[in-house]
């Protein structure tokens, strides 16, 4: 249909045949001349079945993004990371520095971010598992020293 983009008549006669069982028969109910140009018909197609579209959610839930209390760094960037996701444009910068002031000031991975800033979403996701991994670790760690002197 691509090719016939300036042909809005000839447009109007080959759009029913992109269309499903369902999509034709709303198609078949429309009153003979109610919509009066390639563009109308484009709207009034859309108002019906266009349901799904994605709704991005505004900057402003990633200005807001904080680690709740009792909350773990696992959930809180498990969260920070949709909301990054869910926003439409390219705001990359932004999250990555939004993510360290939702952290508690006295957090040891905030600390680490002050000390050295991650410049991009994929070195920040790394920080992270990385800060993880060394924290299981430790928890491991003291595990194992309780049940040797236990």
């Amino acid at each position: 249909m691509a090719v016939h983009l300036g042909n809005e008549a000839l447009m109007c006669r080959v759009f029913p045949s992109s269309l499903r069982p369902t999509t034709m028969r709303w198609f078949d109910t429309l009153e003979k001349g109610s919509l009066g140009s390639f563009e109308e018909l484009i709207r009034a197609f859309g108002a019906r079945f266009i349901t799904c579209t994605k709704v991005f959610k505004p900057i402003d839930s990633l200005l807001s993004m904080v680690i709740r209390e009792g909350k773990t760094l696992r959930t809180y960037s498990d969260r920070d990371w949709e909301t990054y996701n869910e926003i439409n444009g390219d705001f990359e910068d932004v999250a990555v520095k939004t993510f360290k002031l939702g952290l508690p000031t006295e957090h040891e991975l905030r600390k680490s971010f002050t000390m050295k800033t991650a410049s991009n979403m994929r070195q920040l996701m790394e920080r992270i598992d990385k800060y993880k991994q060394v924290k299981e670790n430790q928890v491991q760690g003291k595990g194992k020293a309780k049940n040797v002197s236990g």
